[in-house]
């Protein structure tokens, strides 16, 4: 991914969740995918499908079992 298309992701991310703190960054070498963080914390990945010309941004979070031991 190409930096005006990370900035138009960020964009999208923080208007949708109403949370200007989302940062859409660089995988280093990899340029299929970028990283999602809020703050220092990375919360997931986003892959880009450019098969059958329709490209689409797929997010993906994974949440462990021990952070919901927090959640009542």
């Amino acid at each position: 991914m190409n930096h005006p298309e990370i900035i138009k992701l960020q964009k999208f991310l923080q208007r949708t969740f109403n949370n200007r703190n989302i940062d859409v960054r660089p995988r280093g070498k990899l340029n299929d995918s970028v990283e999602v963080f809020i703050g220092d914390e990375s919360i997931g990945l986003i892959h880009v499908d450019d098969e059958d010309g329709d490209k689409s941004y797929i997010f993906s979070m994974s949440i462990l079992d021990i952070d919901l031991d927090d959640i009542d």
